[in-house]
């Protein structure tokens, strides 16, 4: 039963909703390689820790039963903050699925944050060897970097002198887009394209990702700034 607080904001960790929200989804695509309980934080406010952990694990279970039927691959979670507020840990997540699963054989295989210029904690502490997006890759998860142009807000900060600094020649999309793919631990970014032309300038600058060094002094020029 969901509570007029989750109706209202369209947002529920429910298993009852998890398991109408999978079949909906899957009635339209037949399966799905992989599912994302997104921002379970959404459904966090006013819960302690316990509390929110004991509902990720219900939405879990839910889609362990779902993977056990072969309907789909896998499940994770997309997170836009509770990894670096410490609502809860990649070890911890880990854990929340080996006890939906019942066992270590689990089917949480990935992880989504933001990764960008302008939230770039998680790049610092990539290139530092530590943070979420290690701790994930080390796991065996697939790790995903959502919103690499902050909502195209990051775009405005995109000097001419910063995008030369990055890589002379590129644009500002690219440049952009550049520094968050060259994140270590970072196996997918999540971006679109309004044109073919943006598509292959994109993907051209991607094909020679910043080495760590040189992402180490772009946010350590930005750092200074």
């Amino acid at each position: 039963m969901l509570t007029w607080e989750e109706m209202a904001s369209r947002h529920s960790l429910e298993p009852v909703f998890v398991r109408w929200q999978t079949e909906r989804s899957l009635a339209a695509l037949g399966r799905a390689d992989l599912v994302f309980v997104h921002n379970p934080e959404h459904h966090g406010n006013g819960l302690d820790r316990a509390t929110l952990h004991w509902r990720v694990r219900e939405a879990f279970t839910v889609l362990e039963e779902f993977a056990h039927a072969g309907r789909i691959g896998g499940y994770g979670v997309a997170t836009w903050t509770r990894l670096t507020s410490e609502a809860f840990t990649v070890p911890e997540l880990l854990a929340l699925a080996r006890q939906a699963a019942g066992s270590a054989e689990h089917h949480c295989t990935g992880l989504q944050m933001p990764v960008s210029l302008i939230i770039d904690d998680l790049i610092r502490q990539a290139l530092d060897g530590g943070g979420p997006l290690v701790q994930a890759k080390d796991a065996g998860l697939i790790t995903f970097g959502s919103a690499p142009l902050h909502g195209g807000e990051l775009l405005e900060a995109m000097t001419p002198e910063l995008v030369h600094f990055i890589r002379p020649g590129l644009s500002a999309a690219a440049a952009a887009l550049l520094a968050a793919g060259s994140c270590p631990g970072l196996d997918v970014v999540l971006t679109s394209a309004s044109t073919r032309e943006h598509w292959d300038d994109v993907a051209k600058a991607l094909t020679a990702p910043l080495t760590a060094e040189e992402l180490r002094r772009v946010t350590d020029e930005l750092a200074a700034e």
